[in-house]
């Protein structure tokens, strides 16, 4: 028997004072796969993680979240220097009962940030801030994590470390991932699916089918594409929508492979 979706969106619609930010949007995470929305600015991705989670009802569709834990990590969390809340307070309030230093401790040694836990939240850079938010996702012991450009203000050699982290908990621990991320070429890298989203979904499958779909040049240009396409190869087989292997024929071994993309 296949175990039930985490999370499913289906045919949700959203609008603001009359304007229209999500249309029809159809969604699923399963457990075990890291699930990327990309899309321009204004595309409604903050909005659908919020209704994915429950913090914000739809105006049309259904949510059905069958996560029994939600880790959830918005993008930006502003902080007042005026008031007095330390990392170790801050962490400790994510956790129902009793919480020891030590798994504290653990949790941000697992996101490259123990050195912060004596610190006040206010005092720390955009960077640290992000490392403390997944940390406190991950006390939850989630087995969904839903991530808003998880990396904003991060070095790229801690983006690295924290992709590789995501990556692990999916692949290995098979929690399911939802994230939103800007970070295209290590989209191409680190997702099982891409949802492309522009209010409505686009297009969504496998990272190298939506890097050459129409709908995504279009909003994204040939030079974004350009840059995705390091990850791309010549071989003798192809993907289709859903990461599965296609075989292809010997001519056509030597050139690019585009199957297309599922539309939503």
């Amino acid at each position: 028997m296949t175990a039930a979706p985490l999370v499913r969106v289906a045919d949700v619609s959203v609008a603001f004072r009359g304007h229209t930010v999500l249309d029809g949007v159809n969604l699923i995470v399963d457990a075990g796969r890291i699930v990327t929305v990309v899309g321009p600015n204004g595309a409604g991705k903050s909005t659908l993680l919020r209704v994915a989670v429950g913090l914000l009802g739809p105006d049309r569709g259904t949510v059905a979240l069958g996560a029994k834990a939600v880790g959830y990590v918005p993008q930006k969390l502003a902080v007042e220097r005026i008031l007095p809340l330390s990392v170790r307070r801050f962490l400790a309030m994510a956790v129902q009962g009793p919480v020891g230093h030590r798994q504290l401790e653990d949790a941000l040694e697992t996101v490259g940030a123990g050195h912060v836990l004596g610190r006040q939240v206010a005092d720390l850079s955009g960077g640290e801030m992000q490392r403390v938010l997944l940390a406190r996702a991950l006390l939850r012991r989630p087995d969904l994590l839903v991530l808003d450009e998880p990396v904003g203000g991060v070095d790229m050699a801690g983006q690295a470390e924290l992709y590789d982290l995501i990556a692990a908990l999916a692949h290995r621990d098979g929690v399911g991932v939802l994230m939103v991320s800007h970070d295209l070429h290590v989209v191409m890298a680190a997702t099982d699916e891409v949802v492309c989203l522009n209010r409505h979904v686009c297009c969504a499958g496998h990272p190298e089918a939506v890097s050459r779909h129409p709908e995504y040049l279009a909003l994204f240009g040939p030079r974004v594409a350009g840059s995705l396409a390091i990850y791309t190869h010549a071989h003798d087989h192809g993907h289709l929508a859903d990461g599965s292997v296609l075989p292809l024929d010997p001519e056509s071994a030597g050139h690019r492979h585009g199957p297309e993309c599922r539309h939503g």
